[in-house]
């Protein structure tokens, strides 16, 4: 147990990472959406960045991070199996694998959008760029917790979470209707 402390902090360090990869993506995404939409030569200037800034965030920092992250995940359980045996830590792992099945679908978006194909809304993309936020939340909650039975007041905490994160997105559409260029 002697390397433990690092060991545990290489995974943090690599789940932060992973989720910074996962909340800016969406929004390059938004980005690359918008500006399909636009006249060129604007589209195929904005468009060719974007591709660019995306493929290096999903490659180099995205990706690599989910893999380590999950590396060192699951080296702390071979140091620790008892943690198998909590009922906290079956939540957390079905929350593990909620995300990665959000990085699965952000990566085919993003396969999608360097083929030019555009298949959802910017304003959907905002709303999917929640999707890592409700994650993070839960795990956070259920790890610092550590109480299966606590989770229930977390699950409900997160759905007021998502109505407030709702009305926040509808009170911004509103305020970029008024003023373009908010």
């Amino acid at each position: 147990m002697q390397y433990y402390d690092y060991i545990k902090s290489l995974h943090l360090i690599f789940v932060i990472t992973w989720f910074a990869g996962l909340f800016y993506i969406p929004r390059l995404f938004v980005y690359q959406i918008e500006a399909f939409h636009k006249p060129s030569p604007d589209k195929e200037i904005l468009g060719k960045q974007l591709k660019l800034m995306a493929k290096r965030l999903w490659f180099i920092i995205t990706w690599p991070s989910a893999i380590l992250a999950t590396i060192f995940a699951v080296w702390l359980l071979i140091l620790l199996p008892t943690w198998l045996q909590q009922s906290w830590m079956h939540v957390k792992l079905t929350f593990v694998v909620v995300l990665y099945i959000y990085h699965y679908r952000t990566h085919v978006y993003y396969k999608q959008l360097q083929s030019d194909i555009v298949k959802v809304s910017s304003n959907f993309m905002r709303i999917w760029n929640e999707g890592a936020t409700f994650i993070l939340f839960a795990v956070v909650f259920l790890v610092i917790l550590k109480s299966a039975i606590n989770w229930i007041f977390g699950v409900i905490g997160i759905v007021v979470l998502g109505i407030l994160i709702m009305l926040g997105f509808r009170l911004y559409k509103n305020i970029r209707l008024r003023n373009p260029n908010a």
